[in-house]
């Protein structure tokens, strides 16, 4: 039976439930229908079809999520190579997973490859580039299985910032993550050449 995981500070927010009962795992048409039922909510799907529903991010998270994808879309603009997505943007893994970084890359050619119907839904394709920005309801350990996952899935850069410690979490493909200690920048290259996260304005 599908589960719905509730992560979530204020629950006064009504969940339309309608589209998911009797959904055992939950479909991808089913889990676009409630999310387009749902528009207020942040909502993932996890690989074994439990669909996750978080609050809005926090005011002082959504300001630093700006100044993260700010820096990510100029770099993206003036490289021109691919394409840069922001944390509303839901991707389908591999794994069948459904996940929503606070920032991602593509790859040009790749996005490029899917259908005009695939990019306008949960597109089926793994980013080449992900950050996470832990904010206060979230867990490090649930952050670091998330990253985990979108590494096992083909993502080739993954960062993971956490305020709380000031430490950045680099995920590169088939290496153990690098833990930097508040540094000033984090250096992206050579999966996006020349592209370096200012952390001044993050942290």
């Amino acid at each position: 039976m599908t589960s719905l995981l509730v992560n979530a500070v204020d629950m006064s927010v009504p969940i339309n439930l309608s589209s998911l009962i009797a959904a055992a795992p939950v479909s991808d048409q089913q889990f676009y229908e409630f999310c387009q039922t749902n528009p207020e909510l942040r909502i993932e799907r996890n690989a074994n079809g439990d669909v996750i529903v978080m609050p809005p991010a926090f005011s002082d998270t959504g300001n630093r999520n700006g100044r993260l994808f700010g820096q990510l879309y100029i770099w993206s603009e003036a490289d021109g190579t691919g394409e840069a997505f922001d944390s509303s943007s839901g991707f389908t893994l591999p794994n069948g997973a459904t996940r929503s970084p606070d920032a991602s890359w593509i790859l040009g050619d790749r996005w490029n490859a899917l259908t005009p119907d695939q990019k306008a839904s949960f597109a089926p394709i793994a980013p080449d580039f992900v950050v996470e920005l832990r904010s206060s309801s979230d867990t490090l350990a649930g952050l670091q299985s998330k990253m985990d996952e979108y590494m096992a899935n083909g993502v080739r850069l993954g960062v993971l910032i956490d305020r709380k410690t000031q430490q950045v979490h680099v995920y590169r493909s088939e290496q153990p993550p690098e833990i930097l200690n508040n540094p000033a920048v984090v250096n992206c290259s050579p999966e996006l050449p020349g592209f370096e996260l200012k952390m001044s304005r993050i942290w």
